[in-house]
């Protein structure tokens, strides 16, 4: 539900200079049978983007990106595609977790992490061991666009995808996170109530989501019964009060908050 009824929906448009990027929601099965375990990052209080904030990974896009897109069938000008390839690549460099990628054995990822991490493009790693990602098996379900007048806006596409079996220890890239946890959608939003982590409008409305399905299999089918549209969080008043709203035809549990409480980024 809501905090306040919105007025009619908004058409959300992209604003100038967005930078495309991509996050990634990987969830696990639990080890207690509850739901499932999504993998989160805490952002380095130093970086200016979220600093401090509990995130999924994920980041920019690259020019790269689009080449590792193109060579996989996707069109040069798609923007999912390079997506998908960001959301793979970030991941790795961010938490060490390989996704996606089918022929990386886990002997080798720690050599292609600290690669990708010396800006070795993603594309050349890929041509000189014969590799292809598994694009396919990212799930599409939402797009935001916050513009909250930041020093930088970011057009963010979001996937979820099934983690695969690891045994090495998952660490963070320094310089931009400082914590990595695997928790529940629910864990994660009850942690922030609180007050033990931060997260970001778009993150919470998007645990939000998550939370309302128990596994991977049952939040893929909840995303296929939604479209992915442009979300661009508009304030209006409700009850006498400033709210954030988004549209509520999109599969969001909770599609408006008050400004007050809101946390930008």
């Amino acid at each position: 539900m809501s905090d306040a009824a919105p007025s009619p929906e908004r058409p959300s448009v992209l604003p100038a200079g967005a930078i495309p990027a991509a996050t990634l929601a990987i969830m696990r099965p639990s080890g207690d049978a509850g739901p499932a375990e999504i993998l989160m990052v805490k952002r380095s209080a130093t970086m200016v983007f979220a600093a401090g904030a509990v995130v999924f990974p994920g980041g920019r896009v690259d020019p790269d990106d689009h080449v590792v897109a193109a060579a996989h069938g996707f069109a040069d000008d798609d923007g999912d595609g390079a997506a998908r390839v960001a959301a793979l690549r970030e991941t790795l460099e961010e938490t060490g977790l390989a996704v996606g990628w089918p022929g990386l054995a886990a002997g080798d990822t720690d050599d292609v992490r600290r690669a990708l991490l010396a800006e070795t493009p993603l594309s050349g790693i890929l041509a000189a061991r014969g590799d292809r990602l598994a694009l396919d098996t990212l799930v599409p379900f939402a797009r935001w666009c916050p513009n909250f007048k930041e020093a930088r806006t970011f057009d963010t596409r979001f996937y979820a995808i099934a983690a695969p079996d690891h045994e090495h220890e998952l660490t963070v890239e320094e310089v931009e996170h400082s914590h990595i946890f695997w928790a529940s959608a629910r864990e994660t939003l009850a942690m922030a109530d609180r007050g033990e982590v931060s997260v970001i409008f778009p993150t919470r409305r998007n645990l939000e989501r998550l939370a309302q399905a128990d596994d991977f299999e049952s939040f893929s089918q909840h995303a296929a019964a939604f479209p992915v549209e442009l979300v661009t969080p508009w304030i209006e008043d409700c009850d006498g009060a400033s709210h954030l709203c988004i549209p509520g035809h999109l599969g969001y549990p909770v599609t408006s908050e008050p400004f007050e409480r809101v946390r930008r980024g």
